[in-house]
């Protein structure tokens, strides 16, 4: 195993895309430095948070453990994402961390890095059939599990009755989304079942692709005008149906849920557009990723205490799971007193008198 690592002067040394420190060899990423741990984040267009928080947050931590890394986003693109990889386990990367674009493109990578020795990770998403090393991710189940509730909290403050829900589940390659849909359905399907809630229309966002998540809606709402609840499975697909909502006059009225507490859900909640949000600290998700790989990187076993069973092998992969927070407007301020989002960016213009009437200031 490589020794004498010094930390970083500064957190944040990026240059393209890679985290860089001193004291290395001078065939690698960033100033020369050779890379311990190569990450490859999935995009830009799916959600905010990978390029605002956990690019963000994973050069912080592999700062603060020591690590050299090299960082990079595929942009959602399989080829490319395959191409980063490789350049990564051909330049000796001791560790490989990825969110796979999906299962089968992310298997092959695992499996090439595993047949050159590299230890891998799974980050947010398991990659199926994939063998990763470890997992690191939030409780998805639970996830959803509190966007359904959150749904049900506000319909019934909203006094609908029997209201057709729609879902706008994530993409069906991501085992996440599927995750997700557990969560909410094991709250909503009892209604269902009962007669309180009617069933709508039910599909998946491709890519988690946000115009696709508001064209789909919008044909929803056509065949069903009906429709006065939605699970949208991320806070993008959340306002692409809010925009189209706001088309019908409907925005404000029709309760949507979102996830990832992105500054533009968080506004969506304080124009009363968005019904609620869940907040995942990536700054831990990160910390936890970054201790795993600097373990191993040391010849170290790393604590995992959590165990996920992949779905399709039925073989447990060592996990470290965190826990989701619910966020609506009267909870807003913990997100902001937690660093994720600031309130230079959440209280701009129109939404500085709602933000100062959640108590954020």
């Amino acid at each position: 195993m490589r020794k004498g690592i010094c930390a970083l002067a500064a957190a944040g040394l990026l240059a393209t895309g890679g985290v860089a420190a001193c004291g290395r060899q001078k065939d690698g990423p960033g100033n020369g430095t050779k890379a311990q741990v190569g990450v490859i984040l999935p995009d830009t267009r799916s959600s905010a948070r990978w390029e605002s928080a956990d690019l963000k947050y994973l050069t912080e931590a592999f700062a603060a453990a020591g690590v050299t890394a090299e960082i990079k986003n595929a942009q959602g693109d399989k080829a490319l994402f395959q191409t980063i990889a490789d350049g990564m386990i051909q330049s000796g990367v001791e560790v490989l961390m990825i969110v796979n674009l999906d299962s089968g493109t992310g298997k092959n990578v695992l499996d090439n890095a595993r047949k050159a020795g590299i230890r891998t990770i799974d980050y947010d998403r398991l990659t199926l059939n994939g063998g990763a090393d470890y997992y690191v991710t939030f409780d998805n189940v639970e996830v959803g599990r509190l966007q359904g509730q959150g749904l049900v909290d506000c319909l019934t403050a909203a006094g609908v009755t029997k209201p057709v829900v729609s879902y706008l589940n994530g993409s069906p390659t991501d085992n996440n989304a599927t995750q997700f849909k557990t969560g909410y359905h094991s709250v909503l399907q009892p209604r269902f079942d009962s007669g309180e809630y009617l069933q709508g229309p039910d599909q998946d966002v491709p890519e988690w692709d946000n115009a696709r998540g508001g064209t789909i809606f919008e044909q929803q709402l056509t065949r069903n005008n009906r429709i006065a609840g939605v699970i949208a499975a991320n806070d993008g697909v959340a306002n692409a149906v809010i925009e189209v909502l706001k088309k019908n006059k409907l925005n404000g009225t029709v309760p949507v849920t979102g996830q990832d507490a992105t500054v533009q859900g968080l506004q969506n909640i304080l124009a009363g557009d968005q019904c609620m949000t869940v907040y995942k600290a990536i700054d831990k998700e990160a910390a936890a990723a970054a201790g795993l790989a600097a373990a191993l990187v040391k010849g170290q076993t790393p604590t995992a205490t959590g165990l996920i069973t992949d779905p399709q092998t039925n073989q447990p992969v060592k996990s470290v799971l965190l826990q989701p927070v619910a966020v609506t407007r009267e909870n807003m301020r913990t997100v902001v007193d937690d660093g994720y989002v600031t309130k230079a960016e959440l209280c701009t213009g129109a939404f500085e008198k709602a933000c100062a009437e959640a108590g954020i200031s």
